[in-house]
């Protein structure tokens, strides 16, 4: 018989989970507004190139791919009004401006003869970033207090897991030459290099490390 004074633990004896989660509501909800800003980005910029690329099964993929970030987004998009009475469309921002520029930067292909520049930005960059700060997410949230976030992220995930199997396979078939896996590695590097500045796709702190921005970096 239990003891009428001692309070019952949240979950089972067998289950030692603590009840918070890691995130605070704000927290979450600065997160769930710069992952709703992203993903958008990411819908329009394919969704621009699919009308410029020349390859028609990558024209075919990109179309794919497009409304699932579009979709994402939407799903984030409910989330925010959940988790605080607060204006959705404030929230949903950038991290920060260097998350902006490496937008800029990963969109500034434009010629037909650039596929390969426009998918290395996103499934070599932009798509692990997303997986790594979702699988961050998913592990340090609570399972109690935010069931609707983890839904949208195991589903989430799903996606960017797809769909950067199906770009890595994309882009593994257009290199054929020297010159083509050059391009590819230079064109990464450039887009590396911004991406560290901006620390994730919501900023420093996306995967835990570097919560504050580092000397030289522009502040979240």
């Amino acid at each position: 018989m239990a003891s009428k004074g001692k309070p019952r633990a949240p979950f089972a004896p067998w289950d030692r989970r603590e009840l918070p989660g890691s995130f605070s509501v704000e927290d979450t909800a600065r997160r769930a507004g710069n992952y709703k800003w992203a993903e958008m980005k990411l819908f329009e910029a394919l969704g621009g190139w699919i009308a410029t690329v020349p390859e028609l099964d990558v024209k075919m993929r990109l179309g794919t791919h497009c409304y699932k970030h579009a979709w994402h987004a939407e799903l984030w998009h409910k989330r925010l009004p959940e988790l605080r009475e607060m204006n959705p469309d404030r929230l949903t921002m950038p991290a920060n401006d260097a998350l902006v520029r490496f937008f800029a930067a990963m969109t500034e292909p434009e010629a037909p003869e650039t596929t390969l520049e426009k998918l290395t930005g996103v499934y070599r960059v932009l798509i692990p970033r997303f997986i790594a700060a979702y699988t961050f997410h998913l592990n340090n949230t609570s399972e109690i207090t935010d069931a609707p976030t983890i839904r949208s992220l195991r589903f989430i995930l799903q996606d960017e897991f797809d769909d950067w199997r199906d770009g890595e396979m994309i882009i593994q078939s257009l290199i054929e030459t020297p010159d083509d896996a050059r391009r590819v590695a230079e064109h990464q590097a450039r887009l590396e290099t911004l991406m560290t500045e901006a620390g994730g796709v919501a900023g420093h702190g996306s995967i835990g490390f570097h919560a504050t921005a580092p000397e030289g970096a522009a502040a979240q």
